[in-house]
């Protein structure tokens, strides 16, 4: 199968500049193609994943990946998206991001023997003499068109940077440099970058004229239109240190049951036609495809030893109420407790399991808390030291997320 054929059926295809075109180029010889990810934080997330999942596919089809690792871009910030401005980032910073991000890429892309490409656009932006660039670069964008994009006009009421418009010529630029160093002619991204995506086909057409292509990605969102990748405890992160595989997880096998199978088809390597059958789920049934779904998408990320540690922590937890070593863990000391007592309010801050004690007192009401499966009753219940007697107790919101809590 032609890969963008794969690509369309699993639903990741949202925009080309030229579909017949794309198609045609990807079931022939390999073509050399561009994902940017800027460094902001010293991990990749969920948000990432579509991405990940696509330079995978490409590659498996034989095609080229270069991964751009935003170095320069990131100095500036990409205002898409954004309601403000970014916080900035000293170099130091951009530069440890960068390499947090190259480890985690290694685990999806094979790098090995020239199959694929990593380079920091830092190495050619940060040397840009301005003036030139204006000259040569600036003259080829409108800025009445600029402000058109999607990205710049959601910013003009709240305020937007000049730092910041200059953010796609910056993007835009990278294509033109991919081109004529690598021979790269196709930019990928999720659909927020797509009036950056353009800016860079018509910088290669204008300057060079040369004919490049564009093709962004469904951005990956709950049925409601929500974006996924975001729990109490903040972003669904790569790194186990941030995220750990337990609760990585347990988000998957959490989601609601209308996400599974876009889920299964976005972020798994599962055949389509296994897929399709799993669609036919009815009921309880649901939930053994949203457990092989959080189970796959672990063993990616995690690889096996984790994703079966998590798989059995789950099943511990779900079907018999017991706890495991490998399920969220916090632990109290003395300094937690007020005269030998914590409130349960505190508890579920302190375990994150709510983010405010406002929101703690509002899922007691609601009864939507358990210790040790007795249902909190009352805001202003407490648990005394003699609660860890067995060296834990059990919180539990609602019915799937838990919290092991060790007194040490």
């Amino acid at each position: 199968m032609n890969v963008y054929d794969e690509l369309e059926s699993r639903g990741m295809i949202a925009q080309t500049t030229n579909a017949e075109r794309i198609r045609e180029l990807l079931g022939g010889k390999p073509v050399t193609f561009y994902i940017g990810f800027d460094p902001t934080a010293d991990s990749l997330h969920v948000g990432h994943f579509v991405q990940l999942m696509v330079m995978a596919h490409m590659q498996r089809a034989g095609h080229r990946p270069i991964a751009l690792l935003g170095g320069g871009t990131a100095m500036i910030g990409d205002p898409t998206g954004k309601s403000d401005m970014r916080k900035m980032m000293t170099s130091e910073t951009i530069s440890y991001h960068a390499e947090c991000f190259s480890k985690q890429m290694s685990k999806f892309i094979d790098f090995t023997d020239g199959k694929a490409l990593m380079v920091n656009n830092a190495d050619w932006l940060l040397n840009l003499n301005y003036v030139e660039f204006l000259r040569e670069i600036g003259v080829h964008f409108s800025v009445n068109r600029m402000l058109t994009a999607e990205c710049f006009k959601s910013r003009m009421e709240t305020g937007l940077s000049f730092l910041e418009f200059n953010y796609m010529l910056m993007q835009s630029y990278d294509f033109y440099y991919l081109n004529n160093r690598y021979d790269c002619i196709m930019q990928l991204g999720g659909d927020d970058q797509w009036s950056n995506i353009i800016g860079g086909v018509e910088l290669c057409r204008r300057k060079a004229g040369k004919e490049v292509y564009g093709m962004t990605f469904a951005l990956l969102t709950t049925s409601e239109g929500k974006k996924m990748g975001k729990t109490e405890r903040g972003a669904v992160w790569l790194d186990p240190n941030k995220t750990t595989p337990y609760e990585f997880f347990q988000y998957w096998r959490n989601i609601d049951d209308a996400d599974v199978i876009k889920c299964l088809k976005l972020l798994t390597f599962l055949p389509l036609d296994e897929i399709n059958e799993m669609a036919k789920a009815e009921g309880s049934e649901i939930n053994a495809v949203k457990e092989r779904l959080a189970y796959e998408i672990t063993l990616l990320v995690h690889g096996k030893e984790q994703s079966d540690k998590a798989l059995s922590a789950a099943r511990a937890v779900f079907g018999a109420g017991k706890t495991s070593d490998n399920m969220p863990t916090t632990e109290l000391s003395d300094l937690d407790f007020t005269d030998g007592c914590i409130s349960v309010i505190d508890l579920l801050v302190k375990t994150a399991l709510a983010p405010s004690r406002a929101e703690a007192r509002r899922l007691i009401k609601q009864g939507g808390v358990t210790v040790d499966d007795k249902k909190v009753e009352d805001i202003t219940d407490s648990l005394t030291l003699a609660s860890f007697d067995k060296g834990f107790v059990l919180v539990r919101k609602g019915k799937k997320t838990y919290n092991k809590v060790i007194k040490k």
